[in-house]
């Protein structure tokens, strides 16, 4: 049996997963978490076979939760499950461990046969995860992910000093929407926090 553990802060994805998966005969579904820091505490005491693995996660972001992971439990393959298909967040992935990197847009068979390959100790990348990753290291890790407009617009206003309901204000979004664009530029950029966010697009010129 292959115990599948998931860590993704939207309750439909995790729901959706588990749906996918419970009629599996040699899957069992090993639990679930909202957050890096209850996935670390689950595993205080229990463990897995494989953790399907966010990259936007509220209080740190995949790339970091995958390296403590490894280091803690090097036993437990990390399969990256997210919807940035970016050659910086796949490379980073797999620098800190992770054993393949697949979409949220893939199929119930391309998950199952992710989950398989990389419990049998292979590297498992979907077509589009594989085409990003061999189009980053042509260019020679020059490329940053690419913003949306909405994004970019909030990265701006962020950078000059406004909370998350000014910037909603601003833009007629709610402060929930803002939050959220935070939290995607902080996981797209490989970031940790807010002024780590600002000096990354000051440095890189995406403000």
């Amino acid at each position: 049996m292959i115990r599948v553990f998931i860590v993704d802060d939207h309750p439909v994805v995790i729901e959706g997963i588990r749906s996918l998966l419970q009629h599996e005969k040699d899957i069992e579904w090993a639990g679930q978490a909202m957050n890096a820091q209850s996935c670390l505490g689950f595993f205080v005491n229990n463990t897995a076979d494989i953790i399907l693995m966010d990259i936007n996660l509220p209080d740190t972001n995949g790339v970091d939760l995958c390296a403590v992971i490894k280091e803690k439990y090097p036993g437990i393959f990390v399969l990256g499950l997210s919807t940035f298909n970016q050659g910086l967040y796949i490379k980073k992935m797999m620098e800190n461990g992770a054993s393949g990197y697949i979409l949220k847009n893939s199929s119930k068979d391309e998950l199952l046969k992710a989950i398989h390959a990389v419990c049998d100790g292979s590297i498992y990348f979907s077509g589009e995860v594989g085409e990003a990753l061999q189009q980053y290291q042509k260019t020679s890790g020059t490329e940053l992910p690419a913003l949306s407009r909405r994004e970019k617009e909030v990265l701006e206003l962020i950078a000059e000093g406004y909370t998350n309901p000014q910037i909603a204000e601003k833009l007629f979004v709610s402060p929930f929407t803002v939050d959220s664009h935070r939290k995607n530029l902080i996981a797209k950029l490989n970031v940790k926090n807010t002024a780590m966010l600002i000096r990354f697009a000051v440095e890189y010129k995406l403000i």
